[in-house]
């Protein structure tokens, strides 16, 4: 079966089971779970006779073995003992709820699963059939799943930037179901030939992330599994703490990242009259050049640190950053000046599952303490002026990303040349002094210089449809910016 076809089937028993109420994360939840057991099953016989850590007791056998309650109540047992085991096994089944009710159908899952023999799919192939899961769990809107899933053209074009290379670490403090590993681990594999000391390394010791979302870590660890990276009995290259809450304790030669949207950070607890109640973090670091309660402020100052001084990051954040005063002002002056600030690609509407998302990927360079500035020129891309996606009809794919990557230059940054001119205009890359970004008002780095077409051209509007989805878009950008602003009011 072709790699879609084993998607559209995997997929095909989350209709059937919406009837029971079980939702899209949920079945991808089941999946996960069992594809797991499969897995491991599968590497404990020859040729491979791996320690899979998992009790006779509770192996994939135990289940295939029996039906209807039996197998309810043998399916509740196993995820009850495996949350209790170490390493990654323990980590994927923390928690663990059975959600599929009925036997019979759970049997059906099961029965579909046994009969393909995963292992012996190529890591690409089976990575590309739960990436497709995931993509279609992102889509169901309603569950919020989409904030964790960074659409994958754009992170194949970070990473085409960023090139990594082996024997590197590389960090992701927010990595949702874990897509930038994913795509780096693509990138090495097929631009390296690895020797045995590298291809270790890379299975082993390149990746380290944190998540704080069970059930997104879940997913991420899943997901690295069926790339074969990481082992079964192995430590757990996810963390569940927070990321903010302390200096990383090892530094990292990139960090590629996407930080959750919305812009403050909270803790949710109960007061004195048994309710709920949210309360804004501040997180009172050091090593921060500023203090204050926004969470992608605080996501940029941390990545910085997080890295080594010869260090790379590219990293999603939305628009807010690029002009917000106070302690944004501050966090943007001190990236201009301790590291390499060279690029900024400004993205278009209609590409992230939440809506509302004005967003950019913010390209700089680690640098030692030095007395003059380290950024003497930024670099845009205007992706976003006159360019228009919908998830659905039109999604952006990565041959749209392709003239950035070209403008980018990625193997030798210094040979770059702008598109724009005064004879070109229409030009999309564009690059400013550091004289110039600093004598803006509060430093904003929130630069467009095209014209859009949308409000001269009435002849030449894009289909209804896309307009009607850049309305929701920029409606909901502008409630968002309303609550930040009563939000700060209401500190006063």
């Amino acid at each position: 079966m072709s790699t879609q076809a084993i998607v559209s089937k995997v997929w095909s028993f989350c209709n059937t089971l919406r009837d029971d109420g079980v939702g899209y994360g949920d079945y991808l939840e089941q999946l996960t779970y069992l594809l797991f057991l499969k897995m491991a099953d599968e590497y404990s016989r020859p040729p491979y006779k791996r320690n899979s850590g998992i009790p006779m007791a509770y192996n994939w056998s135990s289940l295939t073995t029996k039906r209807g309650a039996e197998l309810e109540l043998h399916y509740l047992k196993v995820l009850q003992e495996l949350s209790q085991q170490k390493g990654i096994l323990g980590q994927i089944f923390t928690k663990a709820q059975n959600k599929i009710q009925d036997p019979a159908k759970l049997f059906k899952i099961i029965d579909m699963i046994d009969k393909e023999s995963w292992v012996r799919m190529g890591a690409d192939v089976k990575g590309e059939i739960y990436e497709g899961l995931l993509e279609k769990n992102a889509e169901d809107t309603k569950s919020g799943a989409g904030q964790y899933f960074t659409p994958r053209a754009l992170i194949w074009a970070m990473v085409e930037c960023i090139r990594p290379e082996p024997l590197k670490m590389i960090a992701d403090p927010a990595c949702g179901t874990g897509g930038f590993f994913l795509a780096a681990y693509d990138f090495l594999v097929k631009n390296h030939t690895l020797d045995q000391e590298q291809s270790k390394f890379l299975k082993d010791s390149t990746f380290r992330g944190n998540e704080i979302v069970q059930s997104t870590r879940r997913l991420a660890l899943m997901n690295m599994f069926l790339h074969n990276i990481g082992d079964i009995i192995g430590e757990s290259m996810i963390s569940s703490q927070d990321a903010l809450i302390a200096s990383s304790p090892e530094s990292f030669d990139y960090v590629l990242a996407n930080p959750p949207f919305g812009k403050k950070s909270s803790m949710t607890f109960t007061n004195d009259e048994g309710e709920q109640e949210e309360e804004d973090l501040t997180y009172n670091r050091q090593d921060f050049d500023a203090t204050t309660s926004n969470k992608q402020l605080n996501f940029v100052q941390h990545i910085r640190t997080m890295l080594k001084t010869t260090g790379k990051a590219a990293v999603v954040l939305p628009d807010n950053v690029l002009f917000e005063g106070g302690a944004g002002e501050k966090v943007r002056k001190k990236l201009l000046e301790k590291t390499d600030l060279h690029t900024i690609l400004r993205l278009p509407t209609g590409v992230f599952y939440k809506q509302g998302v004005k967003a950019n990927v913010l390209f700089f360079d680690n640098k030692p303490a030095a007395k003059d500035p380290w950024t003497k020129d930024v670099w845009y891309y205007d992706f976003r002026t006159n360019i228009h996606f919908t998830l659905k009809k039109n999604p952006m794919r990565k041959d749209d990303l392709q003239d950035f990557i070209t403008c980018y230059n990625p193997q030798n940054l210094f040979k770059r040349e702008e598109t724009w001119s005064g004879t070109n205009p229409e030009g999309r890359w564009r690059k400013f002094t550091y004289e110039e970004l600093t004598a803006r008002d509060k430093t904003s780095l929130d630069i467009f210089w095209l014209k859009d077409n949308s409000l001269t051209d009435l002849d030449n509007l894009p289909d209804p449809d896309v307009l009607a989805t850049e309305i929701v878009e920029n409606l909901a950008a502008g409630l968002e910016n309303f609550k930040a602003i009563a939000a700060t009011l209401n500190q006063r």
